[in-house]
């Protein structure tokens, strides 16, 4: 236990205080997503300064593996720039099936916000930590199990490098059925890219160029040009974006209804 609490303090200090980096983010830089670690740096704190409430609940999901270390580290920094406290966290880190995924995150919503809606939970925002954020896209899709019909009603979906086309790792590495639904171009992406046109909600994808798992491209549905950022040297790319402070503060910025960082439409990713 204390072996945990030790690394929770010291993501937390990652999530509650600035990068380092500034100038040295490198280039390109996205014309859609104009902002440097200083300045997000400076936003967060003018949130802190001025918490808002939210306008409805937060849902938080964590990614892959993750033994529910990321979902509280969230629901504390979004805490401290709303003082909110309906925001609900879940952990999917060891399921073994998007299926129960799905389950997993409607019975955390229903218990935290109760609803008799046959078909839909109460309306939520949602922030998904890398599978997390495909996790919910898939909560929001109609079901194909007709024991369990019901879905998330999303109103925005912010995802960070999120698997939504798949994962590069996932051609590579792919033991059980579940890992194979993430290759690229599988059926249950396929299927899930079709279920989209019927989507109600706004997404909101975010990416660092060159993320090592998942693949900056796969990082938002077909069709969908992420909101993407240029590492920083001698970082990874992915574990980065879940804890960039730029990120976190436009996605702060537009949770409490402020003008955000980003403009859509979203640049284009480079060619390399």
């Amino acid at each position: 236990m204390s072996q945990r609490l030790g690394v929770v303090s010291k993501m937390a200090s990652v999530l509650s205080i600035p990068f380092l980096f500034t100038a040295c983010a490198g280039r390109p830089q996205n014309p859609s997503f104009p902002i440097t670690f200083s300045e997000a740096g400076k936003a967060v704190d003018e949130m802190r300064s001025e918490p808002r409430q939210l306008s409805r609940p937060l849902v938080i999901i964590g990614g892959f593996g993750d033994p529910n270390v990321s979902p509280p580290l969230f629901k504390n920094f979004f805490q401290t720039i709303s003082r909110d406290t309906q925001i609900i966290t879940v952990s999917v880190g060891f399921c073994q099936s998007f299926h129960e995924c799905r389950q997993k995150v409607i019975e955390e919503i229903d218990k935290a916000l109760p609803s008799t809606d046959p078909d839909f939970t109460a309306e939520v925002d949602v922030v998904g930590a890398s599978l997390g954020g495909l996790v919910a896209r898939y909560c929001a899709a109609p079901s194909d199990d007709p024991a369990h019909p019901r879905r998330i009603k999303i109103a925005r979906l912010f995802s960070i490098s999120s698997p939504h086309s798949g994962a590069t790792l996932a051609n590579l590495i792919a033991i059980t059925a579940y890992h194979r639904d993430l290759r690229p171009n599988s059926a249950f992406l396929r299927r899930l890219a079709e279920q989209d046109a019927d989507a109600t909600y706004e997404l909101f994808p975010y990416v660092r160029l060159h993320d090592e798992l998942v693949g900056a491209k796969n990082a938002a549905p077909p069709g969908v040009d992420p909101f993407w950022l240029p590492n920083p040297p001698l970082t990874m790319a992915h574990l980065g974006a879940i804890i960039d402070t730029r990120i976190l503060a436009d996605i702060a910025r537009r949770l409490r209804g402020q003008e955000p960082f980003t403009t859509f439409p979203a640049t284009p990713l480079p060619q390399f």
